[in-house]
């Protein structure tokens, strides 16, 4: 008898890999495969996501700089339980103990296939229910994000997004009060546009809409030389956007 077992469910992973040729092909056969990724350059940026921003995984090198990526881990189990792959060069019984010790899922030697981390990533997930359930989404005051039905509400309003804008508002919801750069959100939500100053015309158009559905445009705030994040205050017109019988978030 043969068991068959379901895709993956797509999953929001966090690679953190200082290498640029290694980050740029894995994030695009994770892309590829449908997974949402945020790529970090160095171990505390690596740490400072994990620990401040939702991830269904978190994929990281070994050797980084600063923080090397051991200690990421063992920071990040003092706190979550997010199931993490390590990669490596070293391909000693000793270095994958420790490497398990300090907190691993699973242990990939590099030189390695992308597609294979693809498939182990994809079993990670799986083995942690990110397969089995349903993403709730995200919910800022009266804004909820639904990435499975890619769609957006303010209240009872739905917003008109296009696939870009959408990427984009999920990315600010997802971390409300950070302020995300220019580059970043390319990186982060629209991989396909080379300049970061597309930025500006999604933001011009996510605001516009947001107001036409019931919300403010100025919940996307300019942070100046910095970038953009969202803001939602709670003011008469918010509370009144909200649907009825669901308590607000505090």
């Amino acid at each position: 008898m043969t068991t068959t077992h379901g895709p993956a469910k797509a999953g929001a992973v966090l690679l953190v890999e200082d290498d640029p040729k290694t980050a740029e092909t894995v994030a695009l056969y994770l892309r590829h495969a449908g997974h949402r990724v945020t790529v970090a350059r160095t171990g505390s940026e690596g740490l400072e996501r994990a620990l401040t921003e939702p991830y269904d995984l978190v994929v990281l090198d070994r050797m980084l700089p600063g923080l090397e990526g051991s200690e990421v881990l063992r920071r990040l189990r003092a706190e979550a339980q997010t199931p993490a792959i390590l990669l490596t060069a070293m391909a000693g019984e000793l270095d994958r103990l420790d490497g398990f010790r300090a907190g691993a899922d699973d242990y990939v030697v590099k030189p390695f296939s992308p597609r294979e981390l693809v498939a182990r990533v994809e079993a990670l997930l799986r083995r942690s229910g990110v397969s089995g359930r349903r993403d709730a989404g995200v919910r800022v005051g009266p804004l909820r994000i639904d990435p499975e039905a890619q769609q957006a509400t303010v209240g009872t309003g739905t917003l008109d997004l296009s696939p870009s804008e959408f990427r984009l508002l999920a990315c600010l919801a997802a971390a409300p009060g950070r302020t995300f750069s220019r580059s970043e959100l390319v990186d982060r939500a629209l991989p396909g546009d080379p300049a970061a100053r597309v930025v500006d015309s999604h933001v011009k158009n996510l605001r516009r809409k947001l107001a036409s559905a019931g919300g403010e445009a100025d919940w996307i705030q300019t942070v100046f030389a910095r970038g953009y994040r969202l803001s939602i205050r709670r003011t008469s017109s918010t509370r009144a956007a909200e649907p009825s019988g669901q308590d607000p978030p505090p």
